[in-house]
Parts: C-alpha cells; structure tokens; sequence
C-alpha cells in the first residue's frame, strides 16, 4: 500500500511538471510568435508600402497602443525619456532653471526657479523659446525640444523668444540645478514648525531630517508636515522618513508580487529622529503613491493626525527595467499594502468595461483594519483623513479647466497688466478678480468643454451659414453654462488662480511663505496642534 501511495505520488509530480513545462513552452512559443509576426509585418511595410515610414515613430505608437490597456504607470521609455527620469528620481542635472511645456510654436516656461541661469537671464514664465542658437523649433516633437536647454554646466547658448507679441534674444549659461524636495520650512509660530515635501527623489530623507534638525534648532515643539499635491516617487524614500517618527523595527509597508522575489515586507532600519512630537499631516487628492504610504504608515501606528482630503489613491509600485538601445520599460510590478493591511489603490484596471471605463475596487465595497490604538480605518481607495477639511465637488467643466492653459494663460495677462501687487503676505485674488477671470475666459481657446466641442463640430458638419446667428446665442447659452459650472468651484480656483499669480511675482517661495500666513487647512492644523486634548482624543480608540 506504501509503495502504490508513492508511485502514484510520483505519476502526479510527473504529470504536474509535465504539464507545468508544456505551459511555460506553450506561452513562451505564442510570445516568439506574436514577435515574429510583427517583425515580418514591419519588414513588408517598410518594403513595400508606397510612402517612406519613420520606423521609431511606428514602433513608438506600437509600444504605446500595446500598454494603452494597462495601467497608466506601464510607460516605455526612450532615451530621452530615461534621461528625464533619471533627473526625476536624482534631483541634479545641467540645465537653466525652469519648468517647461512642449508645444508646436516651441518651449513654453511654464516657472522660472528662483537665482537660476533662466531668472538671472530675465526670462518669465510665459515666454516662449523660438528658436536656440539661430535654429528654429517651431513644430518639433516633444523628445526633439527637451533635448535643447540641457546640457553641460557652464556651457552657453542663445535663445530667441516670444514675449506679449515681441521677440527677445537672450545668451545664456547653463547652470547645476538642484531640485529640493524641500523647498520650504519655516517656524508658523513659536512652537510650531512647517515642512513642505514636494517629491520623492533620492534627496527627500536627507532633506526632510535637514529641514527637521533646523526648526528643532529654532524651538519647534509641534510639526506640520505638508504632503498635499506629492504625486510620490521612490519607495525606499518613503520608509526612511516614515521611520524618522517611528520605532527601529516597525513594519511600514508589504508588496505583493506575481514575481516571488519582488513580494517584500519593509520595516524602518534607523532609530527614529522623534518618537513624541506631536505631528499633523496633510494630505489631498493629489497626494498619491509614496505620500500615501508615509500618511498610511504614520495613521495605521496612531503617530500623526491626517488631515485634508482622502488622497489619491495609488497602491502600485513600479520598476524600471533595463530594454535595448537605452531605452527603459516602466512596469507596474506589485500592489503594497500598509501596515495594518490596508491596499489603498482606488482604480482596478484589470476590469475596465466594454466600453474602457475603468471601475473602482471600492464599488464591491470596503473593508475595515484597525490602527495600532484600535481606530478603524478603511481600505478601497486613498488614505481617509482623521480630520476632513470639506472644499466643493470638482464639477467635470473645472476638472476640463484645471488641466487646460487657460489659468497659466490668465496669470500671465494679468503680470503684464499690474507691474506690482501687494505684498506676497497680504495679496488675495478677490471677487471681482474671480470675475474678471471669467470674462477672459471669452477670449481663451485652451478651455473648451465636451458640449462646445461637440456643438462646433456639428456645426462645421452642417456647411451652412444660415444658421450662425442661432450657432453664436447657442454659443453664448454653452459658456454661460460653463461660467456656471465652474463658479461653484470658486473656493478652490480662486486659490489655484492665487497661487499662480503670487508665483509669477515672488517664486515659489512667496506661493509657500502666503500659505504659511493664510492657509486655511495649515491654520486649522495649527489649531489642533494647540488644542492637545483634542489631538490626542483623535488618536485615541475611544
């Protein structure tokens, strides 16, 4: 009986790997196949077809038309793309100082940083680069443009741009720009310290504990740690300032892989900077990945009240993963989880509809964990503050709105029209200033909601003139409908709309240095943090 038990044993692990290894041959054979069929498709094409091909440009749609259905953290990268991130993650590359935007009548700046090459040549935000040493870049590519303004320090160019209907020639000296993670910590008060973190680069640990060592210096008792608006970055960064305010030992986050090897448990390895200080972190919908797995880790063990709204909702990790020819693929390889079991990934992409709507995990409902002090928590999408600051719902026309030119646009007319504001403490956008801004938006072509575009479309189908009367009070009818829209979302354009424009006169830094002052959600943290019985009570199960 012994014996037959074994043999039958044997019969099942002979058949399991057989069939184990057909599998893997089986699929590794449809792969080669797939391969094959497009290298010999791509051959006959480029033989064949009656016009030239641009063979990059057909793979890059290829590439990109074959991760389109995955989630949108799967990128392919080229090597100028590779080059962009490795600046991403690093924080230091040889440039002018400015952020930028890539259109066909060239290199827009969208920001000037502070003491730089760009700031000191006199270029502003809004100009826009026509040409680089006497070579027009109208109507280039996105990969040929970001290749112009980088470069080696202290190596010199001249640029032409176009400023308010004028061309100016500028020479230039490439500088080192470090981008500080930190740009901003200052005391609020006497007790109270403010840290702004704005990425997770390499530098974000080192910065943060900087920034942290110096208000401790200055007398800070109590921290506000501003996350809001972080879309993350690197995972290994997000431990370590995790640990600065948590025990050696503690468990912050776990991954879960299809790759064994890729499924880790990550605990803090340090002794914390402080285990005591009382702590509010800020968060909202734009803080996303690594910023929701600091606010995650430090609510999940009861170490700093949340407080904003529920953010992004990011639960994948990524890595990068070496392709031919520099270029580099970035692949959504695990899921984490926070320390109390929390995923907090919002959109489940694998099961988009027929129609590619993606659904949410929470649409099946949530699930409740507990924190280290017995407080429920809740997974199925974003980190839920303890303390919820209420702002209006983002209607679809300012959602069209926030991601169109029109407010960069408005900024830039309106730095033209008022050579001076007041001070970058004292500077509001008003009323009538919202107003005006609505009566710009007549003129803007950037912010064009679906309705419009639908309406102007049927319009230029219809070929007929006999109608435009009736067209134009439609039009007008569509706009007033669209004022509407996104007049209830004032409170929060009119502090986008601000800080754009404080920018434009004092930097980033008079942005930082006004909220500091007038900052709703930073003054009712400050309040809480001086309310300690209250503080605690929010921390506490019962």
């Amino acid at each position: 009986m012994k014996f037959n038990l074994s043999k039958k044993t044997i019969i099942v692990l002979l058949v399991g790997t057989i069939f184990l290894s057909f599998s893997f041959k089986s699929k590794f054979f449809e792969v080669a196949k797939q391969i094959e069929i497009y290298n010999t498709l791509f051959k006959e094409l480029n033989m064949y077809y009656v016009d030239e091909i641009n063979p990059a440009e057909l793979t890059n749609k290829a590439i990109k038309n074959t991760l389109k259905d995955l989630d949108p953290y799967t990128n392919f990268y080229n090597e100028q793309d590779v080059e962009d991130a490795r600046i991403r993650r690093e924080g230091e590359y040889g440039g002018i100082g400015v952020s930028v935007y890539y259109s066909k009548k060239g290199i827009q700046i969208n920001e000037i940083y502070k003491g730089y090459s760009a700031d000191k040549a006199g270029l502003k935000a809004g100009d826009v680069i026509i040409s680089v040493d006497g070579q027009s870049v109208k109507n280039m590519e996105r990969d040929q443009l970001s290749m112009f303004l980088k470069g080696t320090p202290n190596s010199k160019f001249s640029i032409e741009i176009e400023r308010q209907g004028n061309v100016v020639q500028k020479e230039i000296i490439r500088d080192k720009v470090v981008v500080n993670p930190v740009p901003f910590s200052e005391m609020i008060d006497e007790e109270t310290g403010y840290i702004i973190l704005t990425r997770f680069n390499n530098k974000a640990s080192s910065e943060v504990k900087k920034a942290f060592r110096k208000l401790k210096k200055e007398g800070m008792k109590k921290l506000v740690f501003d996350l809001r608006a972080n879309p993350g970055g690197s995972l290994l960064e997000s431990i370590r300032i995790s640990n600065f305010f948590l025990p050696k030992g503690k468990k912050i986050v776990s991954t879960k892989a299809k790759v064994k090897k890729w499924s880790n448990t990550y605990f803090t390895k340090n002794d914390p900077l402080d285990l005591e200080i009382p702590i509010v972190t800020l968060v909202n919908g734009r803080s996303a990945s690594a910023s929701e797995i600091v606010s995650g880790s430090l609510q999940d063990y009861d170490r700093a009240v949340i407080m904003g709204q529920r953010s992004f909702g990011k639960g994948l990790v990524q890595r990068y993963r070496e392709l031919t020819y520099g270029t580099q693929l970035k692949v959504t390889i695990s899921k984490y989880y926070t320390p109390s079991g929390r995923c907090i990934q919002e959109l489940d992409y694998a099961n988009r509809d027929k129609n590619g709507k993606v659904p949410k995990f929470s649409d099946k409902g949530i699930n409740e964990f507990k924190t280290a002090n017995g407080r429920t928590v809740f997974d199925g999408g974003g980190v839920l503050p303890d303390v919820i600051i209420e702002t209006s719902k983002r209607t679809s026309a300012t959602k069209k709105l926030l991601k169109s030119r029109a407010i960069f646009n408005f900024a830039s007319s309106y730095y033209y029209q008022n050579p001076q504001i007041e001070s970058e403490d004292s500077f509001e956008f008003s009323d009538t200033d919202f107003k005006k801004f609505t009566t710009y938006l007549k003129g803007d072509t950037t912010f064009v909601t679906k309705q419009e575009l639908l309406f102007k479309n049927a319009y230029k189908e219809s070929m007929s003139n006999n109608i435009s009367k009736e067209y134009e009070k439609i039009q007008e009818k569509l706009f007033d409908e669209k004022i509407n829209e996104i007049s209830k979302n004032k409170d929060i354009l009119k502090i986008v709309l601000k800080e754009e424009i404080l920018n434009r006169y004092y930097y980033k830094e008079g942005v930082y240095n006004h909220n500091l002052k007038n900052d709703l959600v930073i003054k009712e943290a400050v309040k809480l943090l001086h309310n300690q019985d209250k503080y605690k009570q929010l921390l506490s199960a019962k």
